[in-house]
């Protein structure tokens, strides 16, 4: 619960050292480093320019059979967010092929990606995803310069 807390809170001190306003959300009061959560007050944020992290269990649900993963996928419906980045300690999805093992899949629908069984992202907030239109884009977060691409747009794997 409060790793999750901790992280928002680093990623929040990152990004304003890089001049980006931000904000961090919880389902839990914690008025000392975090506002609680709040759909109209997300949203407002997001129209400000700002970048609305959410934090705390299940992404800040409040709710610790969440994962993180679906959390943010019902974050990202509720605040009708362009897509889902996934930060992980992956580049992307491999597709098995029997000539080569490492071949990765640059996009892949929803569809492909529950069928295959194994997926860096909950199947759960997956399937919220593709019901709600929202398409998720996974970067490796150990390799410099990740973060930024994924904010900018420049994917290393999506799905639609």
């Amino acid at each position: 619960m409060m790793a999750t807390v901790m992280n928002s809170i680093l990623l929040q001190s990152a990004l304003e050292k890089m001049g980006i306003k931000t904000r961090v959300q919880t389902a839990f009061s914690m008025p000392e480093v975090a506002e609680p959560y709040s759909r109209q007050r997300a949203i407002r944020h997001l129209e400000k320019g700002r970048v609305v992290i959410f934090g705390g269990i299940g992404a800040g649900t409040g709710n610790p059979l969440f994962s993180t993963d679906t959390a943010a996928a019902l974050r990202a419906s509720e605040i009708q967010a362009d897509a889902v980045l996934k930060g992980t300690n992956v580049d992307g999805v491999y597709l098995c092929d029997s000539r080569n093992n490492n071949v990765m899949s640059e996009h892949i629908s929803f569809r492909e990606l529950a069928s295959r069984g194994a997926s860096p992202m909950d199947m759960m907030a997956v399937t919220f995803c593709e019901e709600n239109g929202i398409p998720v884009v996974l970067f490796n977060l150990h390799e410099p310069g990740n973060i930024s691409r994924a904010l900018c747009g420049e994917t290393s794997w999506d799905t639609d």
